[in-house]
Formats: structure tokens, sequence, C-alpha cells
């Protein structure tokens, strides 16, 4: 058996397995961390921040932080979910987002997480930028939705390793560049992955569109990190 790391999350007193992580302790213990970056099987690189949680009354990231022993972690806390409400505003204003007509809607994260924090408008200006629908065959890229989150980047490779997705430019002109020619040769089980793994409409197979009725997807039927906080 490995060793245990002893912890303290919101009070209660937790074990967990020594190497993992914040994030995959609180999960092992039924406790609930949101992440948007963050996908299972995939490398942890900290990027949307949603994740963080206050350590010792630092601030840190739970996907990538290791825990260490006698860790206090406050994550349902005030503060932290203060933090968290103005991320996931902060990426609704940033893009174009109108759930109504997004085939999306009732699987997207950033839309389930905006409920879970009973987000209605933003607290900021809605900057309503001007961005393109790309075409490729077989899938549409929707930059309005996208939230570079990095998933797609790190997910979906060619055979021989080599990305079919990447970030260009910085700051607020970056955004989620397409190798076409290495696009083109996507299977459709690689197009479905990536649309799957998107956490909001950004990627979405062609021919598709609404392919489960409303209120029959799956945020439709309970809400965001229910399946973690059920095993307690």
């Amino acid at each position: 058996m490995p060793d245990k790391v002893k912890f303290t999350i919101d009070g209660q007193e937790c074990l967990a397995d020594q190497g993992v992580t914040i994030y995959e302790a609180a999960k092992a213990n039924g406790v609930y961390i949101p992440v948007l970056c963050h996908y299972e099987g995939l490398k942890a690189v900290g990027s949307c921040r949603i994740c963080s949680v206050m350590v010792n009354g630092r601030w840190m990231a739970s996907c990538t932080q290791p825990l260490s022993e006698g860790m206090v972690i406050e994550n349902d806390a005030p503060l932290v979910n203060e933090y968290r409400q103005a991320i996931i505003e902060m990426l609704l204003a940033e893009g174009n987002h109108f759930c109504p007509t997004c085939e999306k809607s009732g699987n997207c994260e950033l839309q389930a997480l905006a409920y879970r924090y009973g987000i209605m408008v933003p607290r900021f200006p809605y900057q309503f930028p001007r961005r393109k629908i790309e075409a490729f065959p077989g899938f549409l890229l929707e930059h309005n939705r996208c939230i570079q989150c990095q998933r797609c980047v790190r997910a979906i490779q060619t055979e021989d390793g080599r990305k079919i997705f990447a970030m260009k430019d910085r700051s607020k002109d970056i955004r989620i560049n397409i190798d076409r020619k290495l696009a083109a040769k996507l299977s459709e089980d690689q197009i479905q992955k990536a649309m799957d793994i998107c956490p909001v409409g950004a990627i979405l197979k062609k021919g598709v569109g609404f392919i489960r009725p409303i209120g029959q997807r799956k945020y439709d039927r309970q809400p965001i990190g229910s399946e973690i906080e059920g095993e307690k």
C-alpha cells in the first residue's frame, strides 16, 4: 500500500495517496473542486485557475499542486467562491456565449459552472469580440466560444505525436490555430473526441447538431460536480 498523506479540506480531515495533486486528493475524498482546463488523462497545465484553492493562506492551482502532509485547504469558502465567480464571469464577458442557440447547451461545463455559482449577469462589461467561425473537413471551430483551455491541444494528435491544434498569438489575441493538412486526416472518432473534450461549444462535429433533446443533456439531468459529491 502506498503511503498516505493527512490533510484538511474545509475543516474535514482526510487521507490520500502520496504523490497525488490536491485536486485528485479532494476528488478521492468526495470533495468537488471545479476545473475547466483540466481533463482526466491529460497533463495538467493550470491555465484556467478555476480550481484554485487557499492552502495555508496562499493561492494554489489544485490541479498542478502536489499534496503534502498537513495541508490546510480552503475550497468551499466565501473568498474562494468569489474568486471562481469572477473567473467565470470574465470568461462569459470576454467571449460571445449565446447559450440558447449553442449545440453544447446542457453539456457545457462553463454554463454548468455559471449555474452552480449562481451567475445570471456578469459584473464585467461584455466585450463582444469580432471572431470568426472556421470550417474544416468534418468539423467547425467556433472561436466565439473558445476559452483557450488547451484541452484539444493536449488531447488530439496524430499517430506519430504531431499536434493538430496549437495556440497562436498572445494576450487578448490568443486563439486556437489548426494545421489544415493534419486536420483533413482526422477520423470521425478523433473529431468526436475533440468535440467531447472541449468544455464549451467551440469544436462542433458536422452533421450532428442537437444530438440530445433539451432536458436530456448531461447537466440538464444533474448539476456539475454531483457525481463526485455523491461519493461521500
